[in-house]
């Protein structure tokens, strides 16, 4: 039989390794600009046309590359971070393992422009999926310049796969911000499609998230401090009060990469346990400092999960360390066994004046006397011997009496309804149409069973009946507020928000201004109480940049969606009859009454015949 093993073309070996490497135009951001870093740069520069998806380029004043190396920086598992097996558990680079320039040049065009601080002239090469199209001498500047353009040009349908621009720019801007805040010793730069994104000079770590997510951030922040021989933990944690729908806020770094751990992300919510509503998580920004040789860094192609040698005692540092953060600054209510609690102040005592205590004497009293007289004392006491005791059980007897009497004119509040033998059945069944079970579906009768609803679903599908039709013949109702809301969001999210603003303003939204970091709010959509406006709007910017459902529908559609999930009722709230009845006449009111927005079932039926055949 003939051998049919046998090793792969270079470039065929490359667009698969790409595949692990680059997922999409973030992943290239991401490469870059670590390779940037290990370059002991202090000033990097990204640019995005397109989402990434035309050009991104990183500009930085690093070390530069000789010609040799310029050269062999291309070729797959060529590194200088390691050397031998050993070196890969005493990493202090970004990248290691050599993959991803080779990765990325085998399915984009790359320009590299190269040179170090002695070398008068620098270095240029031009490559094509792969293919060395030139390699020249040219002059440029001290350090490192990178463009990959037309990525996925030579895969189509990988580039098919990609989302729309919008998508896309937010995982960009992901990547840039798990960097940047990663690095507060380099200044950042970021210029989308020829804008201004970002620029953030050298500062330090408090200056760096602020400068990131804007002014208001700085008053969110509670500082995390704890000095261990396992774990070093520096950072911030975001007050209760601030905590969001979304997890947007939330970065771990180990020895200054950006990580994911559910594991110790759940330390942080344990910490916050009893702070949070339901539903909403918090935020923080934690730098770990850890021995290098108790993690593993290479479990993951993206290096963006790491294996710890003792989880167990991670966990318990960093709950305890946010914990006593939480209660040190007053966000959380701590124990104090050595604080007297005698010496506290009563709260009604708070910000009163002292007075002086004034001694009264009654000097007319005479404890001989049988009665007495002081002041403006009316009552007189009657001294009870020893020889009239029995006087004090006369009248009970009546007393009883009269007690018995009052307690047959006892008359309550309110009496409970009960329903006479001689009453109309047919009312009483009309009373009786819908009940609600467990608080999360309304059950009604009908005539050929029971009809058994999903409120929350129903309820949906209802309000996104209601918004898609004021959008569509743009005549939303308003209600003005007495006074205006201010809300506060990064750029980017104020940058979706303007998109939307004409949307918004069909369905009853009045914008009477909106900045680089606020917005103000000067009339809401009736159905919209004023508490529920912030968290509408974070649930529409986490559905926008997540491209919920995605991009063949309109905005307008997704904006009726993401408003009716906001606003829905929710499964575990209590209904009174008008309002299930109302529900359900609402849903069957519906054009499509059997699945909520998201295509899934609102109500089931259950016939006669069905529930027969449960009791035989």
């Amino acid at each position: 039989m003939a051998d049919i093993i046998q090793l792969l073309p270079d470039h065929v070996a490359n667009q698969i390794a790409a595949g692990e490497v680059v997922q999409r135009p973030a992943s290239v951001v991401k490469e870059l600009l670590e390779n940037a870093i290990d370059a002991n740069a202090s000033v990097i520069k990204l640019i995005i046309k397109d989402a990434g998806k035309t050009l991104v380029q990183v500009i930085d004043n690093g070390k530069g590359m000789s010609t040799t190396d310029a050269r062999l920086s291309f070729e797959r598992h060529a590194t200088s971070k390691i050397r031998t097996a050993d070196d890969l558990f005493h990493l202090n680079t970004k990248g290691f393992r050599g993959e991803a320039l080779a990765s990325i040049a085998a399915i984009a065009h790359v320009e590299l422009k190269t040179k170090q601080e002695n070398d008068e002239v620098g270095n240029s090469i031009v490559i094509e999926g792969s293919t060395i199209v030139s390699q020249e001498v040219v002059v440029t500047p001290k350090g490192t310049s990178i463009s990959v353009k037309n990525l996925f040009f030579n895969i189509p349908a990988r580039r098919n796969f990609l989302k729309s621009n919008t998508v896309e720019l937010r995982h960009v801007f992901d990547e840039f911000h798990r960097v940047a805040l990663a690095h507060p010793s380099i200044s950042f730069a970021m210029y989308n499609n020829g804008s201004e994104a970002f620029n953030l000079p050298i500062s330090n770590y408090r200056q760096r998230i602020v400068n990131i997510f804007g002014n208001k951030t700085n008053e969110k922040l509670v500082p995390v401090e704890e000095d261990t021989e396992v774990l070093k933990i520096s950072g911030f944690v975001g007050k209760p009060e601030y905590a969001k729908k979304t997890r947007g806020e939330q970065y771990f770094f180990v020895n200054d990469r950006f990580i994911k751990s559910p594991y110790l992300n759940h330390a942080i919510s344990s910490a916050f346990e009893g702070l949070l509503k339901s539903g909403n998580h918090p935020s923080y920004f934690l730098n770990l400092t850890v021995n290098p040789e108790t993690i593993d860094i290479n479990i993951h192609p993206t290096k963006t999960e790491i294996k710890f040698d003792d989880e167990h005692t991670l966990y318990a540092l960093l709950r305890s360390a946010v914990k006593h953060s939480l209660g040190q600054f007053n966000i959380a209510p701590v124990l104090d066994f050595e604080r007297d609690a005698n010496l506290d102040t009563p709260y009604h005592f708070n910000n009163k004046e002292t007075s002086t205590p004034v001694i009264e004497v009654d000097r007319s009293f005479n404890p001989f006397k049988e009665s007495y007289a002081s002041g403006k004392q009316t009552t007189s006491v009657k001294k009870q011997t020893s020889n009239n005791w029995d006087s004090l059980y006369v009248g009970l007897e009546s007393k009883g009496t009269k007690t018995e009497n009052d307690f047959s004119e006892v008359h309550f509040e309110s009496e409970e309804t009960t329903i006479s033998a001689f009453a109309d059945v047919n009312k009483i069944e009309q009373t009786k149409t819908t009940y609600q079970l467990h608080n999360k579906y309304i059950v009604s009768t009908i005539k050929s069973g029971m009809l058994v609803i999903d409120q929350h679903r129903a309820h949906q599908r209802i309000l996104y009946e209601d918004f898609l039709k004021n959008l569509t013949i743009k005549e939303g109702v308003s209600q003005q507020l007495l006074f205006p809301l201010e809300l506060h969001f990064s750029s980017q999210e104020i940058q979706i928000i303007s998109q939307l603003q004409e949307d918004l303003e069909h369905t009853g939204f009045v914008f009477s201004n909106v900045s680089d970091e606020t917005i103000e709010i000067t009339g809401v959509p009736v159905s919209v109480p004023e508490s529920e406006v912030s968290i509408i709007l974070e649930q529409l910017i986490s559905d926008v940049e997540n491209e919920v459902p995605d991009t063949h529908f309109s905005a307008t559609d997704l904006l009726a969606k993401s408003m009716a999930k906001s606003l829905a009722i929710k499964k575990g709230q209590s209904l009174l009859k008008d309002e299930q009845e109302h529900l359900v006449n609402k849903l069957f009111a519906c054009k499509e009454p059997n699945v909520s927005p998201t295509n899934r079932t609102t109500f089931i039926i259950m016939s006669v015949d069905e529930l027969d055949k449960k009791f035989i």
